[in-house]
């Protein structure tokens, strides 16, 4: 079953086409990847998938429902995990879930309850009442991604999840992503560690200039070209994978 199709997918800002034509399936549960340096158009890709901004024109369906005509009900199924840390930082790691629980209208035992879980899913329970100043970066970024599931999504959107963090705390990212894949969870993930994206992924789109280049797992496309996906990016595109 796909739960996300693009035919045709466009966008422009002004003169500038930052998508070009994109067509591509997301199948349940599977995690997706989209790779490429900035200005390839993958953030574009995911603000539309999530109704963030409509495409200037194609047809994007999430859920069977398309993102121009019915976005509330495609956004209550979605959890987004942003590339920034825009918690709040007047409150602490719980009061920051369940306030966060409010845009989805489930009631405040339920987010209490849910909070509760999910700070024990990302190992920060003995760190509810603490105020997220006082969290180091990986921990902020674990928060962000239990915030990001205080809905139950079906779909989760991960644009750089681990952004900054020291291989430790990436790896620990990594597990509580392979545990939502496993509950059946989507996951549509960009990254700039091809490591990420090779542990992760069932398949990824690589782009470039706002194309997708090729759709493949990054088994067959690294013994398709030779070698790991930055040098299937290089010999596909001629120019190196940069942040």
């Amino acid at each position: 079953m796909n739960i996300v199709v693009a035919k045709g997918l466009t966008k422009d800002y002004g003169s500038l086409r930052a998508v070009d034509h994109v067509n591509f399936e997301i199948q349940q549960g599977e995690c997706f990847g989209f790779l490429g340096p900035n200005g390839a158009g993958k953030t574009t890709v995911m603000k539309i998938i999530h109704c963030m901004m409509p495409p200037a024109s194609g047809d994007v369906k999430v859920f069977g429902e398309d993102v121009t005509e019915n976005p509330s009900a495609i956004k209550s199924r979605i959890g987004v995990m942003p590339q920034d840390d825009n918690l709040d930082p007047d409150l602490t790691t719980f009061e920051n879930l369940v306030v966060y629980a409010r845009y989805f209208d489930i009631p405040k035992k339920d987010s209490s309850r849910r909070a509760l879980e999910l700070l024990d899913f990302i190992e920060l329970i003995e760190k509810s009442d603490v105020n997220i100043k006082d969290l180091s970066g990986g921990m902020k970024r674990r928060l962000v991604l239990a915030r990001s599931l205080i809905n139950s999504p079906e779909l989760l959107i991960l644009d750089e999840p681990t952004t900054g963090l020291d291989p430790r705390s990436r790896r620990t990212v990594w597990e509580k992503l392979i545990h939502l894949k496993s509950k059946n969870t989507t996951l549509i993930l960009t990254t700039h560690y091809m490591e990420e994206a090779e542990r992760l992924c069932d398949r990824v789109a690589i782009m470039d200039l706002g194309k997708i280049i090729t759709i493949d797992s990054p088994v067959k496309l690294m013994s398709a070209y030779g070698g790991n996906l930055e040098d299937v990016y290089l010999k596909l595109t001629g120019r190196a994978l940069e942040p």
